[in-house]
Order: structure tokens, then C-alpha cells, then sequence
């Protein structure tokens, strides 16, 4: 019996995450996330793009060849891009970030950039983690353990 509980909430984990991440067509993309693509990743190959209804959230999530993966929210505009261990274009960052980031860390880039509901979080080639509010002002600047 234990056997068959356990099959059954496997199978249903699997439709359940089946249907929260749904593979769409880039064209089905909102016009504003087709556009961040274009502007600031077109020299990158586009692996996956998925619909993502993560934590109740409706939005998107593009994956693309060389690791980057950028989520969108509803409304095509960008929420989060990580480039992993890789710098990331900043021509999207706002300009204070960009700019605390050049005189604090001249030698380090920006990997990822996540807008939460409340900040801003970047962080660094050096694992260093940023926070700012989302107007651009710094929280907190601290290496990761």
C-alpha cells in the first residue's frame, strides 16, 4: 500500500510540475520580453523558453545555450537574469548599481540580478552579494560563505 502512495504522489509531482512549466514558442513571448532578448542577448542561442507559473506567479523563463537563464514577469518586463558564474550585459541595470558596482569592485562583474518584491540583489564575480532597494540605493555589500 505505502508502494502505491508513493507512485501516486510521484505521478502527480510530475503533472503538477508539468503544467506550472509549460515550453511556448519565443514568439509567444509578450512583446516587451522578445525585445530584452533581442537588445541584449542576440548573439546567444536560445535553448528553452517556458511559461512558469512559479510560487503563484504567472511569467516566463528563458533559458538559453551557454547557461544564462532569465525570467520574466506577465508583462514581459525582466525579473531576473542569471548569467551563473559568467558576467552578464549590464546595459539593463540601472545606472547607480552599475555605478556602486565600478567604484567599490573595479574588477569584479555582475553574474545576476534579481528584482524581489521588496530589492534588488547582484551579485558578483567574486561571490560578493549586493542588495539594494529597488530606486538603486546600497543595503548591504558582504561576501558569501
Amino acid at each position: 500500500m505505502k508502494k502505491i502512495i508513493i507512485i501516486a504522489l510521484l505521478v502527480l509531482g510530475v503533472t503538477l510540475s508539468a503544467n506550472a512549466q509549460k515550453k511556448i514558442e519565443i514568439t509567444e513571448l509578450p512583446k516587451p520580453a522578445q525585445e530584452f532578448l533581442k537588445k541584449y542577448f542576440s548573439n546567444s542561442a536560445i535553448d528553452v523558453v517556458k511559461k512558469d507559473a512559479e510560487h503563484g506567479e504567472k511569467g516566463y523563463e528563458v533559458k538559453l545555450k551557454d547557461g544564462t537563464e532569465i525570467e520574466f514577469w506577465k508583462d514581459g518586463s525582466y525579473r531576473e537574469v542569471d548569467g551563473g558564474k559568467k558576467p552578464i550585459p549590464t546595459g539593463f541595470i540601472p545606472l547607480s548599481v552599475k555605478d556602486y558596482v565600478a567604484k567599490n569592485h573595479p574588477n569584479e562583474k555582475i553574474t545576476h540580478i534579481d528584482y524581489g518584491h521588496k530589492d534588488l540583489d547582484v551579485d558578483l564575480t567574486n561571490n560578493i552579494d549586493l542588495e539594494f532597494t529597488k530606486e538603486g540605493k546600497i543595503l548591504k555589500d558582504k561576501k558569501d560563505k
